[in-house]
Protein backbone atom coordinates (compact mmCIF):
# COMPACT_ATOMS: atom_id res chain seq x y z
CA UNK A 1 0.00 0.00 0.00
CA UNK A 2 1.61 3.36 -1.14
CA UNK A 3 1.40 6.05 1.71
CA UNK A 4 0.55 9.38 0.63
CA UNK A 5 2.22 12.36 2.75
CA UNK A 6 0.85 15.50 2.19
CA UNK A 7 3.99 18.47 2.26
CA UNK A 8 2.96 20.88 4.65
CA UNK A 9 4.53 24.72 4.23
CA UNK A 10 7.20 25.67 6.27
CA UNK A 11 7.95 29.60 7.42
CA UNK A 12 11.36 28.66 7.41
CA UNK A 13 12.04 28.57 3.39
CA UNK A 14 12.42 32.36 3.15
CA UNK A 15 14.88 32.59 6.16
CA UNK A 16 16.94 29.60 4.72
CA UNK A 17 16.74 30.91 1.18
CA UNK A 18 18.41 34.33 2.12
CA UNK A 19 20.99 33.15 4.23
CA UNK A 20 22.31 30.94 1.49
CA UNK A 21 21.88 33.65 -0.49
CA UNK A 22 25.00 35.26 1.45
CA UNK A 23 27.06 32.12 3.69
CA UNK A 24 28.71 29.77 1.70
CA UNK A 25 26.90 27.66 4.57
CA UNK A 26 23.87 27.18 6.18
CA UNK A 27 23.30 24.97 9.47
CA UNK A 28 19.66 24.04 10.34
CA UNK A 29 19.20 22.69 13.73
CA UNK A 30 16.43 20.80 15.33
CA UNK A 31 15.05 18.34 17.54
CA UNK A 32 14.23 14.84 15.54
CA UNK A 33 11.60 14.96 13.11
CA UNK A 34 10.17 18.46 13.25
CA UNK A 35 10.49 18.27 9.17
CA UNK A 36 14.32 19.60 8.67
CA UNK A 37 15.39 16.90 5.89
CA UNK A 38 12.24 17.74 4.36
CA UNK A 39 12.80 21.34 4.27
CA UNK A 40 16.01 21.82 3.33
CA UNK A 41 15.53 19.32 -0.22
CA UNK A 42 12.47 20.75 -0.74
CA UNK A 43 14.04 24.26 -1.31
CA UNK A 44 17.31 23.23 -2.48
CA UNK A 45 15.73 20.57 -4.98
CA UNK A 46 18.94 20.46 -7.37
CA UNK A 47 21.32 19.77 -4.58
CA UNK A 48 23.18 16.71 -3.80
CA UNK A 49 22.09 15.52 -0.79
CA UNK A 50 23.81 12.26 1.69
CA UNK A 51 23.00 11.32 5.14
CA UNK A 52 25.32 10.75 8.02
CA UNK A 53 22.24 8.51 9.72
CA UNK A 54 23.75 5.88 7.55
CA UNK A 55 26.55 4.48 9.46
CA UNK A 56 28.69 3.90 6.29
CA UNK A 57 28.69 7.07 4.88
CA UNK A 58 29.40 8.13 8.82
CA UNK A 59 32.42 6.50 9.05
CA UNK A 60 33.83 7.32 5.82
CA UNK A 61 33.08 11.29 6.51
CA UNK A 62 34.64 10.50 9.81
CA UNK A 63 37.81 8.72 8.92
CA UNK A 64 38.19 10.41 5.20
CA UNK A 65 36.65 13.46 5.17
CA UNK A 66 38.41 14.61 1.86
CA UNK A 67 37.34 11.65 0.23
CA UNK A 68 33.64 12.19 1.40
CA UNK A 69 33.50 15.50 -0.25
CA UNK A 70 35.38 14.76 -3.02
CA UNK A 71 32.28 11.63 -3.75
CA UNK A 72 30.32 14.51 -2.61
CA UNK A 73 30.56 17.51 -4.12
CA UNK A 74 28.99 21.15 -3.63
CA UNK A 75 26.00 22.46 -3.81
CA UNK A 76 25.31 19.50 -1.09
CA UNK A 77 22.94 18.78 1.24
CA UNK A 78 24.32 16.86 4.34
CA UNK A 79 22.04 15.54 7.02
CA UNK A 80 22.83 14.99 10.50
CA UNK A 81 26.68 16.32 10.42
CA UNK A 82 27.08 15.83 14.08
CA UNK A 83 27.93 12.07 13.62
CA UNK A 84 31.52 13.19 11.85
CA UNK A 85 32.92 15.88 13.54
CA UNK A 86 36.01 15.62 11.56
CA UNK A 87 34.08 16.58 8.30
CA UNK A 88 33.56 19.85 9.83
CA UNK A 89 37.77 20.78 9.72
CA UNK A 90 37.76 20.27 5.69
CA UNK A 91 34.68 22.24 4.92
CA UNK A 92 36.39 25.20 6.57
CA UNK A 93 39.64 24.38 4.00
CA UNK A 94 37.06 24.10 1.02
CA UNK A 95 35.02 27.31 2.07
CA UNK A 96 38.15 28.79 2.69
CA UNK A 97 38.99 28.14 -1.00
CA UNK A 98 35.94 29.32 -2.03
CA UNK A 99 33.59 31.54 -0.40
CA UNK A 100 30.72 31.59 -2.84
CA UNK A 101 27.22 31.63 -1.03
CA UNK A 102 25.06 28.57 -1.10
CA UNK A 103 27.52 25.62 -1.49
CA UNK A 104 26.58 23.90 1.27
CA UNK A 105 23.71 22.97 3.96
CA UNK A 106 23.88 21.64 6.98
CA UNK A 107 21.04 19.62 9.17
CA UNK A 108 21.91 18.41 12.60
CA UNK A 109 19.39 17.30 15.64
CA UNK A 110 22.09 17.06 18.77
CA UNK A 111 22.58 20.99 19.06
CA UNK A 112 25.71 20.67 21.86
CA UNK A 113 27.46 19.05 19.14
CA UNK A 114 26.27 20.56 16.07
CA UNK A 115 27.57 24.00 17.19
CA UNK A 116 30.05 22.58 18.90
CA UNK A 117 31.64 21.99 15.33
CA UNK A 118 30.50 25.52 13.88
CA UNK A 119 32.30 27.69 16.27
CA UNK A 120 35.62 25.85 16.15
CA UNK A 121 35.81 25.82 12.26
CA UNK A 122 32.92 27.45 10.80
CA UNK A 123 32.44 30.71 12.69
CA UNK A 124 31.87 33.77 10.03
CA UNK A 125 31.17 31.35 7.45
CA UNK A 126 27.78 29.96 7.95
CA UNK A 127 23.93 31.48 8.77
CA UNK A 128 22.19 29.45 11.32
CA UNK A 129 18.35 28.51 11.86
CA UNK A 130 17.12 26.64 14.60
CA UNK A 131 14.00 24.98 13.74
CA UNK A 132 10.83 23.67 15.97
CA UNK A 133 7.63 21.68 14.84
CA UNK A 134 4.81 23.09 13.63
CA UNK A 135 3.23 26.01 14.71
CA UNK A 136 -0.27 26.77 14.41
CA UNK A 137 -0.05 29.45 11.78
CA UNK A 138 1.85 26.44 9.78
CA UNK A 139 -0.69 24.34 10.56
CA UNK A 140 -3.84 27.10 9.53
CA UNK A 141 -1.88 28.30 6.17
CA UNK A 142 -1.92 24.12 5.29
CA UNK A 143 -5.97 23.94 6.16
CA UNK A 144 -5.15 21.71 8.93
CA UNK A 145 -7.18 21.24 12.35
CA UNK A 146 -5.26 23.83 14.67
CA UNK A 147 -7.95 24.54 16.96
CA UNK A 148 -6.83 23.93 21.46
CA UNK A 149 -8.31 20.67 21.75
CA UNK A 150 -6.10 19.67 18.93
CA UNK A 151 -2.89 21.74 19.08
CA UNK A 152 -2.61 20.71 22.96
CA UNK A 153 -3.21 16.72 22.65
CA UNK A 154 -1.75 15.82 19.23
CA UNK A 155 1.25 18.40 19.30
CA UNK A 156 3.13 19.86 16.63
CA UNK A 157 5.11 17.06 14.92
CA UNK A 158 4.53 17.28 11.17
CA UNK A 159 4.33 13.53 10.30
CA UNK A 160 1.41 13.12 12.42
CA UNK A 161 -0.66 15.52 10.07
CA UNK A 162 1.17 14.92 6.88
CA UNK A 163 0.50 11.23 7.47
CA UNK A 164 -3.76 11.25 9.77
CA UNK A 165 -3.79 7.40 9.76
CA UNK A 166 -0.89 7.57 12.74
CA UNK A 167 -1.83 6.83 16.50
CA UNK A 168 -0.08 9.58 18.42
CA UNK A 169 0.44 7.60 21.41
CA UNK A 170 2.00 4.77 19.43
CA UNK A 171 3.91 7.64 17.72
CA UNK A 172 5.09 9.09 20.87
CA UNK A 173 6.00 6.23 22.61
CA UNK A 174 8.24 5.22 19.32
CA UNK A 175 9.65 8.79 19.10
CA UNK A 176 10.85 8.20 22.90
CA UNK A 177 12.43 5.14 22.67
CA UNK A 178 14.14 6.07 19.72
CA UNK A 179 15.51 9.40 21.47
CA UNK A 180 16.50 8.06 24.24
CA UNK A 181 18.42 5.24 22.59
CA UNK A 182 19.77 7.39 19.81
CA UNK A 183 20.63 10.88 21.06
CA UNK A 184 20.92 10.64 24.60
CA UNK A 185 23.35 8.11 24.33
CA UNK A 186 25.28 10.01 21.86
CA UNK A 187 25.32 13.17 23.41
CA UNK A 188 26.13 11.92 27.02
CA UNK A 189 26.67 8.64 28.62
CA UNK A 190 23.70 7.99 30.87
CA UNK A 191 24.14 5.31 33.29
CA UNK A 192 20.43 4.61 33.33
CA UNK A 193 18.04 5.35 31.07
CA UNK A 194 15.10 4.61 32.82
CA UNK A 195 16.24 7.44 35.54
CA UNK A 196 16.86 9.27 32.33
CA UNK A 197 12.60 8.40 31.22
CA UNK A 198 11.88 9.47 34.74
CA UNK A 199 13.48 12.43 34.70
CA UNK A 200 12.18 13.94 31.19
CA UNK A 201 8.71 12.93 32.75
CA UNK A 202 9.50 14.83 36.00
CA UNK A 203 10.72 17.42 33.21
CA UNK A 204 7.03 17.56 31.50
CA UNK A 205 5.41 18.02 34.73
CA UNK A 206 6.83 21.27 35.32
CA UNK A 207 6.65 22.72 32.29
CA UNK A 208 5.64 26.12 32.67
CA UNK A 209 7.68 26.88 35.91
CA UNK A 210 10.54 27.69 37.04
CA UNK A 211 13.05 25.47 37.40
CA UNK A 212 14.72 24.07 40.57
CA UNK A 213 17.49 21.68 40.20
CA UNK A 214 17.50 20.34 43.50
CA UNK A 215 13.51 19.79 43.48
CA UNK A 216 14.33 17.67 39.85
CA UNK A 217 16.86 15.91 41.56
CA UNK A 218 14.98 14.38 44.60
CA UNK A 219 11.99 13.56 43.14
CA UNK A 220 13.93 11.12 40.45
CA UNK A 221 16.49 10.24 42.85
CA UNK A 222 19.94 11.60 41.40
CA UNK A 223 22.20 13.87 42.32
CA UNK A 224 21.72 18.26 41.62
CA UNK A 225 25.29 17.93 39.38
CA UNK A 226 23.24 14.98 37.25
CA UNK A 227 20.11 16.88 37.01
CA UNK A 228 21.96 19.50 35.21
CA UNK A 229 23.91 17.60 33.22
CA UNK A 230 20.62 16.44 32.02
CA UNK A 231 18.94 19.91 31.59
CA UNK A 232 21.50 20.51 28.72
CA UNK A 233 20.81 17.12 26.95
CA UNK A 234 17.13 18.18 26.51
CA UNK A 235 18.02 21.81 26.15
CA UNK A 236 20.88 20.56 23.47
CA UNK A 237 18.84 18.27 21.78
CA UNK A 238 15.97 20.80 21.66
CA UNK A 239 13.22 18.86 23.58
CA UNK A 240 13.06 21.94 26.42
CA UNK A 241 13.29 25.76 25.85
CA UNK A 242 14.85 27.68 28.86
CA UNK A 243 12.92 31.05 29.34
CA UNK A 244 15.70 33.32 31.33
CA UNK A 245 14.36 36.03 34.05
CA UNK A 246 14.55 39.89 33.05
CA UNK A 247 16.33 41.89 35.42
CA UNK A 248 17.51 45.56 35.19
CA UNK A 249 19.99 45.45 37.81
CA UNK A 250 17.43 44.72 40.90
CA UNK A 251 20.03 42.27 42.49
CA UNK A 252 17.89 40.53 45.07
CA UNK A 253 14.20 41.35 43.97
CA UNK A 254 13.93 39.21 41.15
CA UNK A 255 13.87 35.50 40.67
CA UNK A 256 16.66 33.95 38.77
CA UNK A 257 16.44 30.62 37.83
CA UNK A 258 14.29 30.44 34.04
CA UNK A 259 11.26 29.16 33.57
CA UNK A 260 11.19 25.49 31.89
CA UNK A 261 9.34 24.59 28.90
CA UNK A 262 8.85 21.74 26.92
CA UNK A 263 9.11 22.23 22.85
CA UNK A 264 6.16 20.39 21.78
CA UNK A 265 2.47 19.93 23.67
CA UNK A 266 1.42 16.91 22.46
CA UNK A 267 4.73 14.90 23.28
CA UNK A 268 4.26 17.00 26.79
CA UNK A 269 1.10 15.40 27.72
CA UNK A 270 2.09 11.86 26.76
CA UNK A 271 4.78 12.07 28.95
CA UNK A 272 2.28 13.19 31.44
CA UNK A 273 0.01 10.45 30.34
CA UNK A 274 -2.65 12.03 29.15
CA UNK A 275 -4.68 10.14 26.19
CA UNK A 276 -7.54 13.02 25.39
CA UNK A 277 -8.79 15.89 25.51
CA UNK A 278 -10.95 14.91 28.24
CA UNK A 279 -8.45 14.38 30.26
CA UNK A 280 -6.57 17.61 30.25
CA UNK A 281 -9.57 19.60 29.86
CA UNK A 282 -10.82 18.44 33.58
CA UNK A 283 -6.79 18.92 35.01
CA UNK A 284 -5.13 22.18 36.99
CA UNK A 285 -2.00 21.55 34.50
CA UNK A 286 -4.07 22.93 31.63
CA UNK A 287 -2.73 26.06 32.28
CA UNK A 288 0.77 25.38 32.31
CA UNK A 289 -0.03 23.58 29.10
CA UNK A 290 -1.44 26.53 27.26
CA UNK A 291 1.07 28.68 28.85
CA UNK A 292 3.56 26.26 26.65
CA UNK A 293 1.88 26.46 23.93
CA UNK A 294 1.58 30.39 23.83
CA UNK A 295 5.38 30.63 24.88
CA UNK A 296 6.32 27.91 21.85
CA UNK A 297 4.25 29.67 19.23
CA UNK A 298 6.13 33.33 20.15
CA UNK A 299 10.13 31.11 19.74
CA UNK A 300 8.90 29.49 16.75
CA UNK A 301 7.43 33.00 15.12
CA UNK A 302 11.06 34.37 15.63
CA UNK A 303 13.12 31.35 14.85
CA UNK A 304 11.71 31.13 11.60
CA UNK A 305 12.44 34.12 10.92
CA UNK A 306 16.10 33.72 11.68
CA UNK A 307 15.87 36.48 14.24
CA UNK A 308 17.24 36.99 17.76
CA UNK A 309 14.73 38.90 19.26
CA UNK A 310 15.71 38.92 23.46
CA UNK A 311 12.86 37.07 25.68
CA UNK A 312 12.19 37.17 29.20
CA UNK A 313 9.65 36.41 31.85
CA UNK A 314 9.46 38.64 34.98
CA UNK A 315 8.82 37.59 38.30
CA UNK A 316 9.39 39.50 41.49
CA UNK A 317 10.49 38.28 45.00
CA UNK A 318 6.84 39.03 45.86
CA UNK A 319 5.39 36.99 42.79
CA UNK A 320 4.35 39.70 40.85
CA UNK A 321 4.84 38.56 37.67
CA UNK A 322 4.43 38.97 33.13
CA UNK A 323 5.04 35.46 31.22
CA UNK A 324 6.78 36.60 28.83
CA UNK A 325 8.47 39.79 27.47
CA UNK A 326 9.92 40.54 24.35
CA UNK A 327 12.04 43.37 24.78
CA UNK A 328 12.46 45.99 21.87
CA UNK A 329 15.24 48.98 23.20
CA UNK A 330 14.57 48.24 26.81
CA UNK A 331 10.71 48.79 26.46
CA UNK A 332 8.21 45.90 26.37
CA UNK A 333 5.78 44.13 24.74
CA UNK A 334 4.12 42.20 27.54
CA UNK A 335 2.38 39.11 27.31
CA UNK A 336 -0.10 36.76 30.00
CA UNK A 337 -1.32 33.51 29.18
CA UNK A 338 -4.60 32.70 30.35
CA UNK A 339 -6.34 29.74 29.73
CA UNK A 340 -9.69 31.27 29.16
CA UNK A 341 -12.27 32.79 26.15
CA UNK A 342 -13.38 35.81 28.36
CA UNK A 343 -10.41 37.78 30.03
CA UNK A 344 -11.07 40.44 32.78
CA UNK A 345 -9.54 43.26 34.71
CA UNK A 346 -8.26 40.52 37.47
CA UNK A 347 -5.74 39.33 34.60
CA UNK A 348 -3.76 42.56 34.51
CA UNK A 349 -2.12 42.52 37.64
CA UNK A 350 1.08 41.11 36.42
CA UNK A 351 0.96 44.46 33.70
CA UNK A 352 0.11 46.97 36.53
CA UNK A 353 2.93 45.52 38.36
CA UNK A 354 5.63 45.81 35.39
CA UNK A 355 4.85 49.47 35.08
CA UNK A 356 4.72 50.15 38.20
CA UNK A 357 8.38 49.24 38.80
CA UNK A 358 9.90 50.06 35.59
CA UNK A 359 7.63 53.26 34.41
CA UNK A 360 4.21 53.40 32.14
CA UNK A 361 6.77 54.77 28.86
CA UNK A 362 8.04 51.02 29.39
CA UNK A 363 5.23 49.36 27.86
CA UNK A 364 4.51 49.69 24.04
CA UNK A 365 1.58 47.20 24.45
CA UNK A 366 -0.01 44.20 26.59
CA UNK A 367 -1.79 41.06 25.27
CA UNK A 368 -3.54 38.47 27.03
CA UNK A 369 -3.11 35.17 24.93
CA UNK A 370 -6.21 33.17 25.52
CA UNK A 371 -8.80 31.09 23.62
CA UNK A 372 -11.04 34.39 22.36
CA UNK A 373 -12.35 33.66 19.13
CA UNK A 374 -11.26 37.46 18.27
CA UNK A 375 -9.24 40.22 19.68
CA UNK A 376 -10.82 42.80 21.64
CA UNK A 377 -9.42 45.92 24.19
CA UNK A 378 -9.17 45.28 28.05
CA UNK A 379 -7.39 48.62 28.41
CA UNK A 380 -6.29 51.44 26.53
CA UNK A 381 -2.47 49.53 25.59
CA UNK A 382 -3.76 46.04 26.08
CA UNK A 383 -5.47 43.56 24.38
CA UNK A 384 -6.99 39.95 25.01
CA UNK A 385 -5.62 38.11 21.66
CA UNK A 386 -6.22 34.36 20.23
CA UNK A 387 -3.04 32.52 21.76
CA UNK A 388 -3.43 30.08 18.72
CA UNK A 389 -2.49 33.16 16.59
CA UNK A 390 -0.37 35.03 18.72
CA UNK A 391 2.27 35.79 16.12
CA UNK A 392 -0.23 37.81 14.22
CA UNK A 393 0.55 40.72 17.27
CA UNK A 394 4.17 40.55 17.24
CA UNK A 395 5.06 43.19 14.89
Amino acid sequence: MQIIRMWIARKYTSALQRLAAQFPAVVLTGARQVGKTSLVRKTFPDFGYVSLDLPAKAELAEKNPEQFLRENSAPLIIDEIQYAPSLFRQLKILIDQDKRPGRFILTGSQNFLLMQGVSESLAGRCGVIRMYNLSTEEMMGAGLDADDETVLIKGGFPELYARPELEPQLWYSSYLSTYLERDVRNILNVGSLRDFDRFLRACAIRTGQILSYSDLARDVGIAPNTAKQWISVLQASDQIYLLEPYHRNLGKRLIKSPKLYMCDNGLTAFLMGFEDWKGIARHPVIGALWETHVVMQVVKHYSAAARNVPLWYWRTAYGEEVDLLIEKGGRFTALEMKFTEKPDRTDLKGFAALEKMYGEEALIKGYVACRTAGHFPLTQRIEAIPGNSVSDWLE
